[in-house]
């Protein structure tokens, strides 16, 4: 099994590592009231509320330059390369460096843990789940591991040219990957991100369908970097804000980040059939004011943990059985994605504190007591 105490000794000087436990006490889109979408959430709404999906952190705060880290996101506790999970991934716009898209295109299965950190430090993730995956006894003779990193380019509060994260870095957040609450806001690979004009970061929502659809559970952590003009619950907050790209000339033609967006379900569902739940999160992600511009690196990578389904590294059986839900019952598992999806962006926004890093840039957070008085205003408070 992967050994936790694998990890080399390092010094970094002035690491702040954030307190995960005061994350906990922020509040979120709900707390004030205001309620994205029709489906129930789960009871932690968020994507650990899908069984056995685990979240995980790593913080590097480092003088005044760097801003930065990884987030680690276990699909399942076992040997995943030997119970590979059923998987797609959705390229909205290219613009970016995810690691692991051609085999889990081809093959339809992730046979890793997915980890979030920032543009030039893929490699050091990539490591990371070699070694985790090396890690368990059962895979002493892998000679190949399809290791899937995302990111988003951190590069105005971080240095992110002095690419400051380590292997051992993102197996620190593999290893602090739990169930339960997820820390969100600027933290693990949130910390330097920028979203939509204010800070973004880590941000994660849940949907729980009827039981007489199922009763599935669907769950998203995003990693917002993105731009556009920012709408809440359908309210135009970043107009009524004047805070937005478009806003002022100077800045019109600016480049923005990109989004990562991971969605779990228990939903017994193929390849194919994620593929098409991965592209709804796009939905969600427009009806926030995201445009997928230019520079924007959007993907989205969708898993299924039904055990059933799960693929075996090494089988004798030249068939493979798989439960598989009917087409034309996935429409309310497009509408909990959809709705997931808006609210774990904003709920990065919500939560994510003002940063302050590389060359003296800063992004504030979200002014939330003039959010909320706009929200008031256009009857948006339940």
């Amino acid at each position: 099994m992967f050994c936790r105490s694998n990890f080399l000794s390092y010094l970094v000087v002035l690491i702040l590592v954030i307190n995960t436990s005061a994350m906990f006490a922020q509040k979120r889109l709900r707390d004030y009231g205001i309620e994205v979408g029709i489906l129930k959430t789960g009871n932690l709404n968020a994507i650990t509320d899908v069984d056995g999906v685990e979240v995980g952190h790593f913080t590097l705060i480092a003088g005044d330059s760097v801003r930065t880290g990884a987030t680690a996101i276990v699909p399942h506790r076992k040997n995943i390369f030997q119970h590979k999970v059923p998987a797609a991934i959705h390229l909205a716009n290219g613009f970016g460096k995810l690691a692991g898209y051609p085999q889990v295109k081809e093959l339809g299965t992730l046979e890793t843990p997915i980890i979030l950190t920032n543009t030039l430090n893929v490699s050091a993730g990539i490591d990371a789940l070699i070694e985790y995956t090396f890690g368990f006894e059962e895979n002493e003779n892998v000679r190949s591991v399809n290791a899937v990193v995302g990111e988003t380019n951190d590069g105005w509060l971080n240095d992110i040219r002095s690419q400051p994260l380590t292997r051992d870095h993102m197996l620190k957040a593999l290893a602090s990957a739990t169930s339960g609450q997820v820390a969100e806001g600027s933290l693990g690979a949130g910390v330097g991100t920028s979203c939509l004009g204010f800070k973004g970061g880590i941000g994660t929502s849940s949907r729980i369908l009827p039981t007489q659809v199922g009763g599935y559970t669907v769950g998203v952590l995003v990693q917002s970097n993105f731009g556009g003009i920012l709408r809440v619950d359908g309210v135009p907050v970043g107009e009524e804000l004047g805070v937005h790209k478009f806003s002022n000339a100077d800045r019109l033609y600016e480049e923005d980040g990109s989004c990562m967006i991971v969605i779990a379900t228990d939903a017994p569902l193929d390849s194919r059939n994620l593929e098409r739940l991965a592209k709804r999160a796009m939905f969600g992600l427009a009806r926030t004011g995201g445009i997928a511009s230019n520079g924007s690196g959007d993907f989205v990578i969708c898993f299924s943990t039904f055990e059933q389904n799960r693929v075996p590294y090494q089988t004798t059986d030249d068939l493979m059985s798989q439960k598989v839900l009917q087409n034309e019952k996935l429409d309310y598992l497009f509408e909990a994605v959809i709705e997931a999806t808006e609210e774990a962006i904003i709920n990065s926004l919500f939560t994510a504190k003002t940063i302050r890093g590389f060359q003296g840039h800063e992004m504030k957070s979200i002014p939330v007591d003039e959010v909320i008085k706009i929200m008031k205003k256009y009857g948006r408070i339940k």
